[in-house]
């Protein structure tokens, strides 16, 4: 059964193709940015649960969230909340982000900022340090293990931190194939579009010491949340729920106090 992912990823590897640019310029354009902010070092050695907190227009599965907001007041207010990270969607055609959205959240705040998007090629791992990203998203369900492996080394190379998304045990070994240190275990089933926190708290008994573990989507609130921190998890990573708070600094605040 075809997945909303798979759509995504035939249309991003459809434009992938198209772009002819040099991949050694794009490394040394790369190599030549300014330092990045440390984005797995902001999550690691809380006493406290780390927020990643997701500047998100709109969803797939939940149309618009708040598809005129402004990613510069909403990384503030996320700040003023605790927040550790920032996350950003810059897919256009489906979740309605860009690379505008990106920077501007980023000016706004201090935060290390992940590029929230579907990396299909080198040229997409070297674009999200180029557009002043701190942390590449990849995706093990959308990745060959040759791609996850070179991908990651990419972005180690230029600078960027990397968050390794899994779903399963599987998806696991591939992350750690890659080297991957900061691992997202993904809630939502692909194909039902269902939260499991059950497979969340599998996850994070098998995953090794060494590891930021970040638990992804499905967080409604401080419980979930908590139970999420009592599972071993260092960090979430919300959206939703905080895009359509009516007090975002206040929704943040209340998920860091677990």
């Amino acid at each position: 059964m075809a997945t909303y992912l798979d759509r995504i990823l035939e249309r991003h590897r459809e434009v992938a193709a198209t772009d002819t640019r040099t991949t050694g310029a794009l490394i040394d354009a790369a190599l030549a940015m300014p330092p990045a902010r440390r984005f797995r070092a902001a999550l690691d050695g809380r006493t406290h649960l780390a927020v990643i907190s997701e500047v998100k227009r709109r969803s797939p599965s939940k149309g618009d969230l708040d598809i005129g907001l402004d990613p510069a007041a909403v990384a503030g207010e996320y700040q003023r909340g605790g927040a550790s990270c920032l996350s950003v969607l810059t897919d256009e055609e489906f979740f309605g982000g860009s690379v505008a959205d990106l920077q501007a959240a980023r000016a706004g705040c201090t935060l290390p900022v992940l590029r929230k998007d579907f990396t299909v090629s080198e040229h997409d791992v070297l674009d999200a340090r180029l557009m002043g990203a701190d942390c590449v998203l990849l995706i093990a369900a959308a990745l060959e293990r040759s791609e996850l492996i070179a991908f990651h080394e990419l972005a180690v190379h230029i600078g960027l931190d990397v968050l390794v998304e899994i779903h399963d045990e599987a998806e696991l070994d591939l992350a750690l194939a890659a080297d991957a240190t900061l691992i997202g275990v993904n809630q939502r089933d692909l194909v039902t579009f269902q939260v499991d926190h059950e497979r969340a708290v599998r996850m994070a008994a098998v995953m090794p010491d060494h590891v930021v573990k970040v638990a992804e989507s499905g967080v409604r609130g401080p419980g979930d949340a908590a139970s999420l921190r009592a599972a071993g998890y260092q960090a979430v990573l919300v959206g939703e729920t905080l895009v359509r708070s009516g007090d975002r600094a206040a929704a943040v605040a209340e998920l860091v106090a677990v």
